[in-house]
């Protein structure tokens, strides 16, 4: 019985006190906080409309999913996770429903002010992620929203600005403004800045008359801007082609490789002159080496004159025919023998390449054919003739003059010549149709006149030559013969 009436061991000890003391160390372990103040937490739960966080208070904070992010829109799961621990700011401990709302965008730009500050006083740089294109300009994440207008992207205007969207970009603080919640980037600056020294080291081993790669980088109504990697140069509209165009667009695409020509350096300025077309050959040097005087070509009259009608013979390329050149009789008004916008035969007189003039006849061109005959000659109509210096003719690649065969191995070249010789057959059919035509209309114009047409005397279609054509014109006609004798067998 005595072992019944020990005392029992205490297990517990009233270290605290009374139970005012328990109250106020209970509080004590609850963090007190004011509104406005930043706080820190564990993300506990992620729905749709909002984010609950732990920060050791009394009650989970709320966090909005509007007040997640300065990105518009966004999903709460693409922002935090459950288990993240993230700032918060503390944008009322108790609302009418006696929740607890926490701000993250908020607590992240109160942070980023501080820091973007800082980088302001230094002149350092900022580096955020493209989040929107708005009218004039980007907003980047940079803790807040960052406004880098559009003049401003670049070393030069860019139009386009929704490719910029999602990429990380690096700028400078031109203003810095937290009253007005205005800050104002400048990525221009920064590559400025950064690329000087890169772009004189460039600019100092480009040389005039260089050929280079780059890219088309933008467009404007005044020419293209290349990037030759980089640094951009400027192909001036004038240099964009050989023909007259109203638009750089009509022949360069933003993203487009092109091949240039280096035309100027000037360092003080940092300016490139670039030139598309010298890249090319000139359409006047491929006319003159694929076309010699006795040819003919088809045309349409753009332009008519006192003294004759122009004629475009290709893209670009006008010739005239003088008004004594028209037809076989008097004309006073040369609206009289064609139209404007009219499609013609006329034969090639002479190719000036120094002034870039060609001299045509309407009234040739129509003598040298035969609406009746049968003789037909393929270089008379365009097809690639081609001569040295001694005024030889050159044979096309894989046919051998020796044996008038063509090489084996060479089927794509024969496949090619084949469908020129088509096509000049063709327009010689044309031609003759054509001509057919006008002496239909010359005759009916000459019964209703009551007058008998004078009979024309047609030239030889083997005469490749104008009547005051110098001797050696179209050299080699008789290999061109034997060259298109070989074919018309070979077809049979």
């Amino acid at each position: 019985m005595a072992e019944n009436n020990k005392e029992v061991t205490k297990v517990a000890i009233n270290d605290i006190g009374t139970e005012e003391d328990f109250i106020k160390a209970v509080d004590s372990t609850i963090k007190n906080f004011d509104d406005g103040d930043l706080v820190e937490g564990t993300v506990v739960k992620v729905d749709r409309d909002e984010v609950l966080l732990d920060i050791g208070y009394k009650t989970e904070g709320v966090i909005p999913s509007r007040e997640l992010s300065i990105k518009k829109d966004v999903d709460p799961d693409d922002v935090v996770e459950v288990g993240d621990t993230i700032e918060a700011l503390v944008v009322t401990k108790e609302d009418k429903e006696g929740r607890l709302i926490l701000s993250k965008k908020r607590a992240q730009y109160e942070r980023a002010w501080g820091d973007i500050e800082k980088i302001k006083e230094a002149d350092g740089v900022v580096e955020g992620t493209v989040i929107e294109a708005v009218k004039g300009g980007l907003i980047v994440d940079i803790g807040l929203r960052g406004f880098l207008p559009a003049s401003l992207v670049e070393m030069r205007r860019v139009r386009d600005l929704s490719p910029y969207i999602g990429q990380k970009i690096k700028a400078k603080i031109l203003e810095l403004d937290k009253n007005r919640n205005n800050v104002v980037l400048s990525r221009r600056q920064y590559l400025e800045e950064t690329q000087s020294e890169v772009r004189e080291t460039f600019l100092s081993q480009l040389k005039k008359g260089q050929i280079r790669e780059g890219v088309v980088s933008s467009i404007v109504n005044f020419g293209a801007f290349v990037d030759l990697g980089g640094v951009d140069g400027l192909i001036h509209v004038s240099e964009l082609s050989w023909k007259h165009i109203d638009h750089p667009s009509e022949v360069v695409k933003v993203g487009q490789k092109v091949t240039v020509e280096v035309l100027d350096v000037d360092m003080d300025r940092e300016r490139i002159s670039l030139s598309l077309k010298a890249t090319q050959e000139d359409p006047w040097q491929r006319f003159a080496r694929t076309h010699v005087p006795g040819q003919i070509v088809k045309g349409k009259v753009t332009k008519i004159v006192q003294f004759g009608v122009f004629v475009s013979v290709e893209d670009g390329i006008e010739g005239l025919v003088h008004i004594s050149e028209l037809a076989n009789r008097h004309v006073e008004n040369p609206e009289t023998v064609v139209k404007q916008g009219e499609t013609v035969f006329v034969k090639v007189i002479d190719v000036d390449l120094d002034r870039r003039r060609i001299s045509l006849s309407l009234k040739q061109a129509n003598d040298a054919v035969d609406p009746n005959s049968e003789d037909f000659d393929p270089a008379l109509y365009g097809m690639p003739a081609e001569y040295d210096e001694d005024g030889t003719y050159k044979y096309p690649e894989g046919f051998d003059p020796n044996t008038n065969e063509w090489i084996a191995g060479y089927e794509k070249q024969r496949e090619e010549w084949e469908s020129q010789y088509a096509a000049a057959h063709d327009l010689w059919e044309e031609h003759k149709a054509f001509v057919a035509k006008e002496l239909e209309n010359a005759a009916a114009s000459a019964a209703e006149d009551g007058q008998t047409p004078r009979e024309e005397k047609v030239q030889e279609t083997s005469n490749y030559s104008s009547n005051n054509e110098s001797e050696g014109t179209l050299a080699g006609y008789d290999q061109l013969a034997a060259l298109r004798e070989q074919l018309l067998k070979e077809k049979k």
